[in-house]
């Protein structure tokens, strides 16, 4: 697979990275294992992780994995969002979560964040120097390793910093070698702000792309992207749209050479247009299945795709306004 530079980790990765949301939720332990394993099989070698992500487990996970693959992969993890601590609600929410998702799969993201909320407490976080350097030392436990390679501020706005004291931390982390460097992981609508007000912190920007989104800039002072969701609502919510307007479809169809009415094919030419519409950036996926992570390397390798895909995006971009998109599609 195409590899990168990390940002300015010092490191290469691969294009195509794993998100490990769904690790210890939906899936028990044995299976959150073997989807680690699948995934590095395929030829993925980033891994991304917070310490929210299955009710507070993914990073453990995560962690019994890098004790096979440590050298050969890329890790990143976050600070931010507190893991969850209820153990009660915790067991609830497995037992209720994963059956929903298997059943209804399009709830899969809005079922994860509210089980997650709900087995949370109400610990506010501040975005502290010393809320950092715990929640930091947790993860690097929890991960088993001595350094994370990518270290994000979770959600966090322009708001939330206040002085650089934690600027100061994580500079300080860095010439440690604790983190290969820094960053921001937080919704598209808060990133310009941050540039605006904050640069200094802004050496990663992670946040969601899709076909749908406007197109990224890349100049070359821009901080290094890794982009995620260009497929989950946004897919399904174009997919409905398309299959609703058959003389669309055909004609996008026939721009592209694929069957856009095909829910494979239009999956493929979305995560290729990721990739190619942002050829500097990381392109982050999850799945719980074997086969479509398989799907999903093959299609970031297939350079035959690379001149449909651009086309898909320009008719997106170009004639969008043309598609009945629901809300969550067209956010």
């Amino acid at each position: 697979m195409e590899q990168i530079a990390l940002g300015d980790t010092g490191r290469t990765t691969t294009r195509l990275g794993f998100g490990c949301s769904s690790l210890m939720g939906a899936m028990g332990r044995r299976d959150s294992l073997a989807i680690l394993e699948s995934a590095y099989d395929a030829g993925i070698r980033h891994f991304d992780v917070a310490p929210m992500y299955g009710y507070g487990e993914a990073e453990g996970c995560l962690g019994e994995f890098l004790q096979r693959h440590r050298p050969q992969v890329t890790v990143t993890t976050k600070y931010g969002i507190p893991p969850a601590k209820n153990s009660s609600l915790i067991s609830v929410a497995r037992r209720v979560v994963g059956p929903l998702t298997k059943t209804l799969p399009s709830l899969k993201h809005r079922l994860a964040l509210a089980a997650n909320a709900a087995t949370r407490t109400n610990e506010k976080t501040t975005f502290t120097p010393q809320q950092a350097k715990t929640s930091l030392e947790h993860s690097l436990v929890a991960l088993r390793t001595d350094h994370i390679d990518l270290w994000l501020l979770h959600e966090i706005s322009a708001a939330d910093l206040h002085d650089d004291a934690l600027l100061s931390l994580l500079e300080q982390e860095v010439q440690r070698g604790t983190i290969g460097t820094f960053g921001i992981g937080s919704s598209v609508d808060k990133i310009p702000s941050l540039l605006t007000e904050h640069p200094a912190y802004c050496r990663t920007l992670q946040y969601e792309w899709s076909v749908l989104d406007p197109e990224i800039e890349t100049a070359p002072t821009s901080p290094f992207r890794i982009h995620h969701r260009a497929l989950t609502e946004n897919f399904r919510s174009l997919h409905r749209a398309l299959s609703e307007d058959k003389q669309l479809c055909q004609g996008w169809s026939a721009s592209t050479n694929a069957d856009l009415n095909n829910p494979q094919d239009l999956a493929h030419l979305m995560l290729k247009a990721a990739l190619v519409m942002n050829p500097k950036s990381v392109i982050l996926f999850s799945s719980k299945n074997p086969r479509h992570i398989q799907l999903n390397v093959k299609t970031a390798e297939d350079r035959s795709l690379e001149a449909p895909a651009r086309e898909f995006h320009r008719l997106v971009q170009t004639e969008r306004n043309q598609l009945s998109l629901t809300q969550a599609g067209a956010s």
